[in-house]
């Protein structure tokens, strides 16, 4: 019934209404921050994150910042703490979010800015529990279990985002599959962290969604 999607015509938009740009970013990770405070709303929470000593001199309200991969709005600014509201609907598709605790943080990209990891939108798709996290020479191996419903967009040598963090898996089993963390990774972020039994953000490559979309097209 999709086949006539108004034919594939080409529409016109008027010059004086923009597309609206939906923030997007890198999974490389600017700073840690920590949060301090949760404070229950009617349908959610209000996050305060004190960032420490990184530089949100550029950063607005109304600004997107990535905590542990999720995208939220800056809604308050007071010196180093910036503060974000969290939806019940997020609480219940994420972890990290609801007490306090270390979070992963990135500004939303530029046009300017170098895509030093993968195109990471900021939505979490479901949440990992880590297998294994161990030294393996100077680096370590990250095993997570994702849900079944995502085990088929993970691939090896594809990119996969864990609380934020850009990574490239190195092996898929069934729904497992393995990271190997290089030292720099684990020292600036909150990946140093985990351990087995752990629950993690994930989100897939956005490539693999569109190539989804585009062989569920051609079956139609």
């Amino acid at each position: 019934m999709f086949r006539h999607c108004s034919d594939r015509v080409r529409v016109k938009l008027p010059l004086s209404k923009p597309l609206a740009a939906h923030p997007m970013f890198s999974g490389i990770i600017a700073a840690t921050g920590r949060i301090v405070t949760v404070d229950p709303l009617q349908d959610g929470v209000r996050l305060s994150v004190d960032v420490g000593g990184w530089d949100i001199g550029d950063v607005a309200i109304g600004d997107s910042i990535a905590n542990n991969g999720v995208c939220l709005t800056v809604i308050v600014k007071e010196g180093t703490h910036l503060l974000f509201d969290v939806s019940r609907e997020t609480l219940n598709c994420t972890v990290g979010l609801d007490a306090r605790g270390e979070v992963n943080l990135e500004k939303a990209l530029t046009l300017a800015d170098r895509l030093g990891g993968h195109l990471v939108s900021g939505h979490v798709d479901g949440v990992g529990e880590v297998l294994k996290f161990e030294p393996v020479g100077e680096s370590h191996e990250l095993v997570i279990r994702a849900p079944a419903a995502l085990a088929g967009y993970i691939a090896r040598k594809g990119s996969v985002t864990v609380d934020g963090v850009s990574l490239t898996v190195n092996w898929v089993r069934t729904c497992d599959f393995s990271i190997n963390l290089i030292p720099h990774t684990v020292a600036v972020t909150t990946l140093r962290r985990l351990k087995s039994g752990t629950r993690v953000n994930l989100e897939i490559d956005l490539i693999a969604r569109y190539v989804e979309r585009m062989l569920e097209w051609q079956k139609q």
